[in-house]
C-alpha cells in the first residue's frame, strides 16, 4: 500500500455513517411529529407497530428503567469514547477489508444518531415495535439496527481475518 493510499480517508464507510445518521434522525423526527409519546399505530396486526417511546437507556431499552442524571451523562461519555475508537480503527485498522470498514461505518452512524438524541433531548426516540402473541421485543430505531448489523458484520470480518491468518501458517 502506498503512502497516499494509507493516508486516504475511508470515504465509503463515512458516507454510510452519514446515510445512517440522516435516515435515523429523519425517521425519529417523523415519529416525534406524528405520534404522541406512548401512542401505538398498528402496521401489521399481531406482529408490528409503530410506537413513540423515549428511551433513557442503551439499545433495545437496556438500562432504561433507572432514574437519575448519571445515565444520560454515562451514555454520552461512553458513546463519544466509542466514536473516537471507531474513527481510529477506520484510519488505522484493516484498511483493505471492506466488510470491516463498512461495519465500522454502520456502527458509527448508529452511535452518532443516538448520541444526537441524547444531547438534544436527553433521551433516544424508539419507534419500531415487533411482537408475537403479546411478547414484544423492546422497541428500537434505525440507529439500533445499524449498530446491530454493523456489529454482526464486524464479527464476520474478525472471523474471516482469523481464518485467513491461521491458514497462512
Amino acid at each position: 500500500m502506498t503512502d497516499s493510499q494509507s493516508n486516504r480517508l475511508p470515504y465509503g464507510p463515512l458516507f454510510l455513517a452519514a446515510a445512517v445518521l440522516g435516515a435515523d434522525q429523519a425517521s425519529k423526527a417523523l415519529v416525534r411529529a406524528n405520534l404522541q409519546i406512548w401512542d401505538v399505530h398498528s402496521v401489521i396486526p399481531g406482529f408490528f407497530n409503530l410506537v413513540h417511546i423515549q428511551n433513557r437507556g442503551a439499545a433495545f431499552g437496556f438500562l432504561s428503567h433507572g432514574q437519575g442524571m448519571w445515565q444520560p451523562v454515562f451514555f454520552i461519555i461512553l458513546t463519544i469514547a466509542a466514536v473516537a475508537i471507531i474513527l481510529s480503527l477506520m484510519w488505522t485498522g484493516h484498511r483493505r477489508d471492506k466488510i470491516f470498514q463498512f461495519s465500522l461505518g454502520a456502527i458509527l452512524g448508529g452511535a452518532v444518531g443516538n448520541l444526537v438524541d441524547r444531547i438534544r433531548l436527553g433521551v433516544v426516540t424508539d419507534f419500531l415495535d415487533f411482537f408475537v402473541q403479546g411478547m414484544h421485543w423492546p422497541a428500537f430505531n434505525i440507529a439500533d439496527i445499524a449498530i446491530t448489523c454493523g456489529a454482526f458484520l464486524l464479527l464476520i470480518a474478525v472471523y474471516r481475518k482469523g481464518r485467513h491468518a491461521s491458514n497462512t501458517h
